[in-house]
């Protein structure tokens, strides 16, 4: 997905709304030529344990680009189109990442607990030979196949409905011109820059109230023991709650960094850097979730005490991986330019109005 950079004459004198009518044109392209794919393949795989290909990857790739882009600029659309857009492309998103969700984290779950009751180099798991491991595996393998054919019946039914024929049509007009307000007449820099900046101030605020001085061991072992500052009255909370209310803030700071990313890429300065980040905090987001599954999983009843055993361990081992998420990205980040300016004022990679093309979604 790659959009030619404007030359430097047009540059010059770029309106916001030339840059980002380019920017939409280009991810409303990609959406509907990834989309008829997309359908394919979920229509190709009746409850198939196989990540989604190219189709649903680069539709998902198009559909969080637009959202991030209405997002931050959306100061320069018509209000109740962008309200009505991100509505919309929000239902598909989550549409798109139910069945490759659960497909990943079975593969992470039943990796974890085959590495946790096997044999390698470096020695035997420490569950090696335990009981209770076969049956962990089965049953995680049982409820995780019996998720991902719900999932998979939902997103065939939805991707045949009329609310994704509207969303297609949206996009298909999108193409042809985009609803633009007021603001968008005015330069490109001007206009589009402070609104880039808004985006990171909103990613260091958010990075503010994570916990890194907690996560800043490797082992992180205090942090499994102590959760942070957790809603009121917090005794009302169960176990469940409380870790969700622990993990919720660093799911949002997640969902920042991708703005941020993509605001960058609309200002034609990509960084490698937020791509980085992006996949340390997926890797805190999927472990998290993957965790959730095998506590949930070690409360089925009448399994054996052997088998809730293999799986409060496979939860620790996930808790584990949170925590090394959380480390990871404590080191990186105050490592980062303190504010937006440093990345802003950066010559652009590409160009004003270039779409560069990203492996990461």
């Amino acid at each position: 997905m790659t959009d030619a950079p404007m030359t430097a004459p047009a540059t010059a004198t770029a309106t916001a709304g030339d840059i980002l009518s380019s920017h939409l044109t280009a991810l409303a392209g990609a959406f509907l030529r990834a989309l008829p794919l997309a359908v394919g393949e979920v229509g190709a795989r009746p409850g198939a344990a196989v990540v989604p290909s190219a189709g649903t990857g680069d539709l998902l790739r198009a559909v969080r680009r637009v959202g991030g882009l209405l997002h931050t600029f959306g100061a320069s659309f018509e209000p109740g189109w962008v309200q009505e857009s991100r509505t919309e492309l929000g239902w598909l998103l989550n549409l798109l990442e139910l069945e490759p969700g659960l497909i990943r984290r079975a593969a992470r779950l039943l990796g974890a607990l085959d590495g946790l009751s096997g044999s390698e180099t470096e020695g035997p798991g420490m569950l090696a030979g335990h009981a209770g491991a076969p049956k962990a595996r089965a049953l995680l393998d049982r409820q995780l196949t019996l998720a991902r054919t719900r999932a998979h019946s939902t997103v065939l039914q939805e991707l045949r409905s009329a609310r994704l024929h509207a969303l297609a049509d949206r996009m298909t007009l999108l193409v042809a011109e985009a609803p633009l307000a007021k603001p968008a007449e005015g330069r490109a820099a001007a206009v589009l820059l402070p609104q880039a900046a808004a985006a990171f101030g909103s990613l260091a605020a958010s990075t503010q109230l994570l916990p890194l001085q907690r996560a800043a061991t490797p082992y992180g072992g205090h942090g499994l023991r102590r959760l942070g500052a957790l809603p009121s009255p917090r005794g009302e909370l169960d176990a469940d709650a409380a870790l969700a209310a622990d993990d919720a803030p660093w799911h949002r700071t997640r969902v920042l960094v991708k703005r941020a990313r993509y605001a960058l890429e609309v200002c034609g300065r990509p960084s490698a850097v937020l791509d980085d980040l992006d996949q340390v905090l997926l890797r805190h987001q999927e472990a998290s979730e993957a965790a959730v599954t095998a506590a949930t999983a070690a409360r089925t009843p009448r399994i054996t005490p052997a088998t809730a055993y293999v799986l409060g361990v496979v939860h620790a081992d996930q808790r584990l991986e949170v925590q090394a998420a959380r480390y990871a990205f404590g080191r990186r980040w105050p490592e980062l330019p303190p504010g937006a300016e440093a990345w802003l004022e950066l010559p652009p990679a590409e160009g004003w109005g270039s779409a560069p093309e990203s492996r990461t979604a």
